[in-house]
């Protein structure tokens, strides 16, 4: 038995919660659901710690490398001596890291929540959603094959259907979970079309085989995989394109994004752990599990880092124009994976070429904290002040000092200031970029210092700006749960920038000692500065020069704002062209046609049975006719042959 077994557990815990809320929590138990979903977590949570410690300073690491540990293998299906799929645990470098800040972040909403979500009718529903999530998510990073990695991949998609349109009864929360749903199925299609295609030239749906096999050069999969074309492209860079349009979809890259603004209809402890940690990394995490292969075909590599870094660019720029504060936040996360999408890109296999790898990987890992606690702060602030829109917002600095302190720690994170967590994964970045592409980093520039002025253009208008008149001059910021998930946060954000995740998570398990280069740091943390400075000019007391910038900007301002019509280019493609220019004719087709053919068939038999249903009216005088003037018939019939 694997000295790793116990990490079964870990996914376990949030399952078995599951069962028991989801089953006795709303008659039984619905007062303590919360307390119960939130020991299972924080269980699941210190084994993963454990998990994190053995591997990382016992015996996770030999001969100077990290190994890939499978814990539990079992044949779940056994198609042939040969074809199987197996259900297991797999233990690498991201694998634990990722378990570590799914099951702490999990906590933290799931703490966040006991005071949030206090009074709800559907208590106990919640807590046995978030477990699922949770369950769906640390199952995803666990698996060790790409087949068992597709199971939960499209539980992690159910378990955010359930989660956004918690709030059924309100039709904006239906239809944007079902929007959710919709646009990740078809970026789902796309991923078991490239699953296929690698399992079929690999043998193999194993990860450790399938990237062995595929990146031996002289192996016969490997002549096989890149010898074989469709359309110019050989089926290596088909299998990865289609894999990387699953993580597209999911991580929510253009033009696959338009669900993520939507997922705001879900309650905010819920937003905050579909964009810190869990679901939306999800892609980020499939290219990084794939990347040796991904490394060998540029093609593909160049499709990654131009998404990621249109994204990023594109996100920032509309959230900028954005007023609801979940939706800044929403955008930003997007921005923020594109980042770590280029920097897979732009990244090599191995050594210091790997930098972009690492940097990816580290600022998967500060986001989770930064992340999550801008939005659990957003959640204080409408919790406190019942309104999502930054334009009824402003002066909750006296009012709210634990959520304004917390949340300004925050946006210097992500604005990537010193010594503030997000600074050094982001320096990371910018440093791959910068040696690899000097259009992408110019792209990854920008964009940050845009990401400085929309977080403290956000920051200033819900924390200053004006004074804002509450009826309730007693209402608290929040409960005890509440602030003390936000203190938490705060600390792990101004910190984990220190942990060494460089000399952890490479491409190829080999530690790579990570630097800060001063003199580079310079010129990304002054741009860093100027859009904090020009967000401070417009929006840190109440001015109308605001108002002036969105004039002069006019139409580009009124098209950011509007998400640059992306929403309306899909309703008129589904619309007008997929329902009314081929939906329509499908149907006409459909019912005129195929129906009116098959309606003729039953018509027209129905028509002859009348007409022959005479003959077996059941009168023995009309069989008796029908016989003698058979035989009479057969007689005239026997004359004629004979005279001829």
């Amino acid at each position: 038995m694997s000295p790793y077994f116990f990490v079964m557990l870990v996914p376990l815990l949030p399952l078995v919660s599951f069962c028991i809320l989801g089953l006795f929590g709303r008659k039984y138990i619905k007062t303590t659901s919360g307390t119960l979903g939130v020991i299972s977590l924080f269980i699941s949570a210190l084994l993963s710690l454990y998990t994190a410690y053995r591997y990382f300073f016992i015996d996770g690491k030999v001969n100077g490398i990290y190994q890939h540990i499978i814990a539990l293998k079992y044949t779940w299906l056994q198609f042939s001596p040969r074809v199987s799929i197996d259900m297991g645990i797999l233990l690498d470098p991201i694998s634990v890291m990722m378990i570590v800040i799914v099951s702490f972040i999990s906590l933290m909403v799931h703490i966040f929540s006991l005071g949030y979500m206090k009074g709800e009718e559907r208590f106990a529903i919640y807590y046995a959603f978030l477990s699922l999530f949770t369950f769906s998510m640390l199952g995803l990073v666990l698996s060790s094959n790409i087949f068992q990695i597709y199971i939960f991949w499209e539980l992690v998609g159910i378990s955010s259907f359930l989660l956004i349109g918690f709030y059924f009864e309100n039709p904006s929360a239906v239809t944007a979970s079902n929007k959710a749903f919709i646009v990740t199925r078809f970026a789902d299609f796309g991923f078991l079309i490239g699953i296929l295609i690698l399992a079929f030239y690999s043998g193999t749906l194993d990860f450790g085989t399938l990237i062995e096999r595929l990146t031996t050069a002289g192996s016969s999969q490997y002549i096989d995989i890149h010898s074989a074309t469709f359309l110019g492209a050989s089926m290596l860079t088909w299998g990865l394109g289609l894999v990387f349009i699953g993580g597209a979809g999911k991580s929510a890259m253009f033009p696959l994004h338009i669900w993520l603004p939507d997922a705001m209809e879900g309650p905010t402890p819920v937003s905050a752990l579909i964009h810190a940690a869990t679901m939306v990394v999800a892609g980020v995490f499939l290219v990084a599990r794939l990347f040796p292969v991904f490394s060998i075909d540029l093609t593909v590599l160049q499709i990654v880092t131009w998404v990621g870094a249109f994204s990023a660019l594109f996100a920032a720029v509309v959230a900028c124009t954005q007023t609801d504060i979940k939706r800044v936040l929403a955008f930003s996360t997007m921005s923020q994976i594109g980042f770590m999408m280029f920097s897979l890109g732009v990244s090599k296999y191995g050594g210091e070429s790997g930098l972009g790898y690492t940097g990816s990987m580290f600022h998967l890992f500060t986001h989770a904290f930064f992340k999550s606690l801008l939005f659990l702060g957003a959640g204080a602030v409408i919790h406190f002040a019942h309104t999502n829109d930054i334009r009824d917002l402003g002066g909750l600095r006296k009012l709210m000092p634990v959520t304004h302190l917390s949340f300004l720690i925050a946006c210097l994170a992500i604005a990537g200031i010193p010594p503030f967590s997000g600074f050094f994964s982001k320096e990371d970045i910018l440093m791959a970029a910068y040696h690899s592409d000097k259009i992408i980093y110019a792209i990854a520039v920008l964009t940050s210092a845009l990401t400085a002025f929309y977080m403290f253009r956000l920051y200033y208008s819900v924390f200053w700006k004006r004074d804002i008149h509450l009826h309730d001059k007693n209402h608290e910021e929040g409960t005890l749960s509440m602030r003390l998930t936000l203190v938490i946060l705060a600390v792990c954000t101004a910190f984990a920038g220190f942990v060494p995740v460089s000399s952890w998570i490479t491409s190829d398990g080999a530690p790579l000692e990570s630097h800060i280069d001063i003199v580079f740091s310079v010129f990304p943390v002054l741009m860093a500065l100027t859009g904090i400075g020009l967000a401070t000019y417009l929006y840190k007391t109440e001015n109308r020069r605001p108002q002036i910038i969105t004039s002069a900007f006019g139409s580009l301002y009124r098209a950011a704002y509007r998400k640059f019509y992306i929403d309306e280019l899909y309703l008129f493609i589904t619309r007008k062209i997929i329902f009314n220019g081929i939906g329509r004719p499908a149907a006409w087709f459909d019912k005129n046609i195929v129906d009116g053919f098959m309606n003729g068939l039953a018509t027209t038999t129905a028509k002859i049975s009348g007409l022959i249903k005479g003959l077996q009216s059941g009168k023995v005088q009309n069989y008796a006719l029908y016989f003698f003037g058979g035989i009479i018939a057969l007689a005239v019939l026997f004359i004629y042959v004979l005279n001829y």
